[in-house]
């Protein structure tokens, strides 16, 4: 009989010979932190639904990136909410745009810092949804020259990578033909070629003012039951030119991580979104959790399924506990 010859309790029995035989670890270099950046100076917008987040004018971003940085976090994904939204969505790929001018800030203030563009018209549509509407529905081949747009100018302010949300079909080649068109062939695209409709991403529509006016983005977004379909999303990005590949959301997506990770050898991310964030908070601050350690075992899981990188708001405090 295998006990008591085999005891695997025997490497558990101390913090050190736990930490030495750990399958899987956490550093803040796997972390990229979420920035929404808002116009105007001096603002400091709490989301309420989101606690701890907040809407940045562009100097307050710099210095949360600066403090990411400082913390080991390698990167920042910037959402811009401009003043002015229309039906064409035109602050998306205005070259003095507010994201636009966030990426510059950044990178002047920290080279080394790489900031990554998302690149989709919700935040600045008026009418909420990811590309141009044609007939009452998100018109994708109309769509795709916006998207292209935004990328180039994104890219040209000194973004370091693009990466299209909007679920568009031929985005990704599209990106890739106007940014090789430029002479910005080192450009990478991560493209968030697996994402649901879900609705973990509640949070997210109060923090980047992007809540659909009418009907839902169901058209264009996944449908979460479907996993074979999320390898075939990956398949047809990866041969328009994607160099990296999300899974949107993360935590309800484990499975679909583990699928994604064993299908490519590209790099993988995961975006542990908004409503994954925020029930932590709203559970830590109500005194049911532990929430330092729900995180941390959360950002594992995401880890352990196959994500090399982590998508998560909550990237300072996880650097700070990992140190």
């Amino acid at each position: 009989m295998a006990y008591p010859i085999h005891r695997p309790r025997r490497l558990r029995r101390s913090p050190a010979l736990r930490e030495m035989v750990r399958e899987t670890t956490l550093a803040p270099s796997d972390f990229i932190y979420p920035l929404f950046v808002v116009e105007g100076r001096d603002i400091r917008r709490p989301i309420g639904s989101m606690p701890g987040i907040s809407n940045l004018s562009v100097e307050h971003a710099v210095a949360e990136a600066r403090q990411a940085h400082a913390l080991g976090v390698p990167a920042v994904l910037l959402f811009g909410i401009p003043h002015h939204k229309d039906a064409q969505g035109s602050q998306a790929y205005a070259r003095e745009g507010i994201v636009q001018r966030a990426i510059r800030e950044i990178k002047s203030a920290l080279p080394d810092m790489l900031v990554i563009a998302d690149v989709c018209l919700c935040e600045y549509t008026d009418h909420g949804h990811c590309g141009i509407i044609e007939g009452g529905h998100v018109a994708n081949d109309a769509t795709l020259p916006l998207l292209s747009q935004m990328a180039v100018t994104c890219a040209q302010a000194g973004a370091d990578i693009i990466a299209p949300s909007d679920m568009m079909d031929g985005r990704v080649a599209s990106i890739r033909s106007a940014l090789d068109e430029v002479k910005l062939t080192e450009v990478p695209i991560l493209s968030y070629a697996v994402k649901y409709a879900s609705a973990f991403y509640g949070p997210f529509r109060e923090a980047a003012q992007s809540t659909p006016q009418f009907g839902d983005r169901r058209t264009h977004q996944m449908d979460p039951g479907n996993v074979r379909e999320a390898l075939k999303e990956t398949d047809l990005d990866l041969e328009e030119g994607a160099d990296m590949i999300m899974v949107k959301p993360a935590l309800s997506y484990l499975d679909v991580i583990h699928r994604v990770r064993e299908r490519v050898d590209v790099p993988v991310v995961a975006y542990n979104v908004s409503a994954e964030y925020s029930m932590v908070k709203a559970a830590a601050q109500n005194g049911w959790i532990d929430g330092d350690r729900l995180m941390l075992e959360i950002l594992t899981s995401i880890k352990r399924a196959g994500s090399d990188l982590i998508i998560t708001y909550h990237a300072l405090e996880a650097a700070k506990l990992l140190g």
